[in-house]
Order: C-alpha cells, then structure tokens, then sequence
C-alpha cells in the first residue's frame, strides 16, 4: 500500500489493536489509493482489509478508498461464514448463525465459526467486484481484490478448518477433507477470477485494464494438504519464513495487448513495487525516499531497472531478516538471541532451495551483507526489532 519494505514501513506484522482489529496505519500515511484518487481514479477495496477498523486512523475511507466492502479485522475474516459483513463502515448482518469464543483467549473473543451456514463471504465478495465493475467500467478506477481464500479458520472445530460450501471438482477424489477442502477452495478462486476476466471482456476494457495476481506469502509448512500437493516444490520454508519457501510467490500479470501472453520474466520485484508502478501508469509521480522501483518497463517488454539490493524482516518469533543482493542471499534467524542469533548465506543461482549454508566459505560477504541488515531499515516504537 506504501511503496516500503519491511524495515521502514509503519505496519511489519500482525498486532492486535484496541478495542478490536489491527494495528492502524496513520493519517498521514500515503497509500496508493490516495495517489491514484488524486489522479482522477475511483477507488475500492473489496476483501480483507488489516490496517484499521472502521473509524480509525486506518479506516479504508480514510486512505484513500472511495468504497469497501468486506472484513476489517483479520480475526473475523477467519470465518467464511461470518455474522456480518462491512460496507462503508455499515454492518451489512447475514444469514449465518455464529458461535463466537471465550473472550479470554488470545482474540478476545473475536475468534468465530458457524454453526448454521448460508452465505459464504467469498461468493459475495465476487459478486460485488462483478457489481462494481459494471457501475465504474467508465471511468478509470483502481480495484483491490484481497481474498481470504485459502486461509484457514483456525477458531473452527478440528476438521472443519478450511471452510468451503462444497467439494467441488473433487467430490470424488480419495483423499482426506481438508485435502479436497483446500483444492476446492483454490478451484473456486480461480473460477471467481475467470468471472472477473469474463467481465471485463464483456465490458470491453481488457485491453485497458492491468490484473495483477499473487499471494502474500507461502504455502503454509507443515499442514497435510500442502505436503500432498508438494505446494513448495523445492523451495525451502513456508509462510512466517523469510526462507524463499515463505516470500518467493508469482506474480502473475495480464493486459491484452500490451503483455505477451505466455511471457516468463525473470525481473525479481516486491510487494513494495506496485505502488510506483500504478504511479507510473496514472502519469504521476511516486511519492520521493519510497523502496519500490516501477516494473512498468518490465511489463511493456522494455528494459528494465533491477534493485541494488532487497529486504525482508519479520519482528515476531525470535526475529527473521532476509537481505538479497544479486544471487548472494543472507538469512537470520533468533534475532533476538543475545548473541545475534544464526546467520545463513546463500547461492540462489546455484542453490534456489536453500539448501548448502555458504557463510563458512565467505565470511566477508556474510560481513558486507550484515552491514545492510543493520544500515537499510529503521526501527520501529510499534514493531521493534531490538528485543534481545
């Protein structure tokens, strides 16, 4: 949303915010909505939002969206099945009865499931993107489509925790529920986003409309389904990882016309870069010291800019930096450990896995690269990096 990586930007992690929600961004941050609406576009967030509740700092009206409809708080989008949901700050009440838990535990009793089920959030999130696209297909606009799906619900009985109102293509498939549970919830998706491509091809404007596609993290370690589907392939890790099992994930792009289909790029870019991308495509200038570099270039098959080097941190379980620079890649783990913590480095040319530890061989390159770790981010009062 800022066009920063995780050593600067305001928001690093997952932390629960009074009365409810997560921690809020502030008023003065510059997201990309805000950009793209002074430059004349029309705004909406439909999905899961977790940079504030309604009326906060954070509140997606106050950051530049125009519309928004879904979950604000990252406990209640656990549950496909919610009591209600948002739009535009009002409680839009469904048709599902919700059991919610003890209030001591760590959701403070946010943590939900249902017990009779009817609307699936993420059938409504679909038709109000379908919705919306026909009422705005006129003017230019920017559409944030963030699903829950696959996520866990992780508040719900064992073995009902990936929750889909049906099995789908896999109804007969011989394997265990939540194994077609999750395959069906990914089928589903992408027939929602074929819905999506549809409608624009209806409308008449997929040739001036860019769909991004990717995920926020990795596969999550660990669970039977992603070791079924061997959902990591080589990659070492998976989601809280700074290993590339945990943030290497595609980004798929199409624009007809203008992007070749089939084409395979091989340009490395961050979340940290859309922002200065959608600057670019609007004729406007990103926002000056921001970490994205626009890929505009990349996918007009220009010549393309690269990053001197990029950084990853994560300020919760023991402490994780990642820094790359070129094929070298330096990991560490147990930051907070009170002798520094466990240092890795790797040859992703030679070693995409992660798999040989090369820093007994090039200690000084482990040296040069430490140095970047301490000198490219800034600490944070809200997520701090220094608890050792």
């Amino acid at each position: 949303m800022t066009g920063y990586h995780m050593g600067h930007a305001e928001v690093r992690g997952n932390r629960q915010a009074e009365p409810s929600g997560q921690w809020p961004v502030s008023p003065e941050t510059i997201t990309v909505a805000k950009l793209l609406k002074s430059a004349g576009y029309r705004t909406a967030m439909i999905g899961k939002w977790g940079l504030g509740i309604e009326n906060s700092t954070g509140d997606p009206l106050k950051q530049g969206f125009d519309y928004y409809y879904g979950y604000l708080d990252q406990v209640l989008a656990h549950n496909y099945y919610p009591e209600y949901l948002l739009r535009n700050g009002e409680r839009e009440y469904l048709d599902n009865e919700v059991q919610y838990l003890d209030t001591s535990l760590w959701h403070k009793g946010l943590g939900s499931y249902a017990t009779r089920k009817s609307a699936y959030s993420h059938d409504l999130f679909i038709e109000d993107a379908l919705r919306y696209l026909d009422e705005n297909h006129e003017h230019p606009f920017f559409l944030y489509l963030p699903f829950t799906i696959p996520h866990d619900n992780g508040e719900a009985p064992r073995g009902e925790r990936m929750e889909v109102p049906d099995y789908g293509l896999y109804a007969e498939e011989d394997w265990p529920g939540d194994t077609r549970r999750y395959a069906a919830m990914i089928s589903r998706m992408d027939r929602g986003v074929g819905m999506i491509m549809e409608k624009l091809e209806e409308l008449g404007i997929e040739g001036n409309t860019l769909v991004l596609f990717t995920s926020d993290n990795g596969p999550m370690p660990g669970e039977e389904f992603t070791e079924f589907f061997n959902s990591n392939g080589i990659f070492r890790g998976g989601k809280r990882d700074v290993y590339e099992g945990g943030i290497r994930v595609p980004l798929i792009a199409t624009w007809k016309g203008t992007i070749k289909p089939g084409r395979v790029s091989g340009h490395v870019s961050a979340f940290w870069d859309f922002l200065p991308t959608a600057c670019d495509l609007a004729g406007i200038a990103a926002p000056a010291g921001i970490d994205g570099i626009s890929y505009l270039p990349e996918l007009h098959g220009q010549a393309q800019s690269s990053h001197d080097y990029m950084y990853w941190e994560f300020p919760s379980l023991g402490g994780k930096q990642a820094l790359r620079r070129g094929k070298w890649k330096l990991v560490r783990n147990n930051c907070f450990r009170q002798d520094g913590g466990d240092q890795e480095l790797f040859d992703l040319d030679h070693d995409p896995g992660e798999m040989k530890d090369l820093s007994e061989e090039y200690p000084e390159l482990v040296k040069e690269l430490t140095g970047y770790t301490e000198n490219v981010r800034s600490e944070s009062e809200i997520f701090p990096f220094n608890e050792r």
